[in-house]
């Protein structure tokens, strides 16, 4: 996948230069992507400036520039922008092959394709929030049209804010979504608990954060290093008739288990049902 005859390096273009797009075009820089290969497009003139700061970077409010050339084209924008930005690409991509990656929620390659009013290499990609931080997990599926060579210039684009996860099935997406799309939320939301918990027992509360946040942060790297399975983690700080103990007590008591899968089952079906709403459902024309 080649830009120009003497360039091995792939364009990446961007339609929407948001807070998620500004965070790939950073990891695409650390790893090494020249500026000259990037670009972005987006109303806001102020989103342009920012992502302008990249030397070389293209900035521009006109989507057909950025498609024309890119190799790699990122649908960036909200799921509700996103069928009126894809059919004012169709032009502009009437006689080219680039692989379109879209991380709008919901959307599927069926809807895409329907909307570009053509087959393309679709690859559809489902990051989350800390990817802004480097430390995203994004789930993707490539249709049948994709390129090894596209799957790997894809696969670099979500590598550079964190891990990337390659689906079999275009359905598994919505688990996806439920579980590491909206998963920092449920964290926070558990964080949040303990931190109001351990106020009501009398602690300050920035102390009660502090704790909070520090534990969460070295349970998650033990658990990504040590390569053990989290339920030996979990015995090895339960000491029989000790403190954990109880407190795990407790959470199984309360079904805590059958509240997460619960949890993973309502935000998977509400995701089929934006797919529905959004795409599949609401434009066939």
């Amino acid at each position: 996948m080649r830009n120009t005859a003497n360039d091995m390096t792939p364009f990446i273009g961007f339609i929407g230069a948001g807070n998620m797009a500004s965070s790939l075009l950073a990891g695409l820089v650390q790893q090494g992507v020249p500026g000259t290969q990037l670009g972005a497009t987006d109303p806001d003139p102020d989103k342009r400036a920012s992502v302008a700061r990249i030397d070389g970077l293209l900035a521009t409010a006109d989507n057909a520039t950025i498609a024309r050339r890119a190799d790699l084209l990122v649908l960036a924008v909200k799921p509700q922008a996103l069928e009126a930005a894809c059919r004012s690409l169709t032009d502009a991509l009437s006689d080219r092959e680039p692989v379109v990656v879209s991380i709008a929620a919901g959307i599927t390659t069926t809807t895409l394709t329907r909307w570009f009013g053509r087959e393309l290499a679709l690859v559809r990609a489902m990051p989350n929030t800390p990817a802004m931080l480097g430390l995203g997990a994004t789930g993707l599926f490539a249709t049948e049209k994709v390129t090894d060579a596209q799957r790997g210039v894809a696969d670099q684009l979500f590598r550079g804010v964190g891990k990337a996860f390659w689906l079999e099935s275009e359905a598994d997406l919505d688990l996806v979504t439920a579980l590491s799309g909206s998963g920092p939320a449920y964290f926070f939301l558990f964080m949040e608990a303990l931190v109001d918990g351990a106020r009501e027992l009398g602690m300050p509360v920035e102390l009660a954060r502090a704790l909070t946040l520090q534990t969460a942060v070295g349970a998650a790297h033990m658990a990504q290093d040590s390569g053990q399975a989290l339920s030996e983690l979990r015995r090895q700080v339960t000491s029989p008739g000790g403190t954990t103990e109880q407190g795990l007590k407790v959470m199984e008591r309360e079904g805590m288990r059958r509240i997460a899968r619960e949890v993973l089952m309502a935000a998977r079906a509400r995701a089929a049902e934006l797919a529905h709403q959004l795409g599949d459902g609401s434009d066939a024309r």
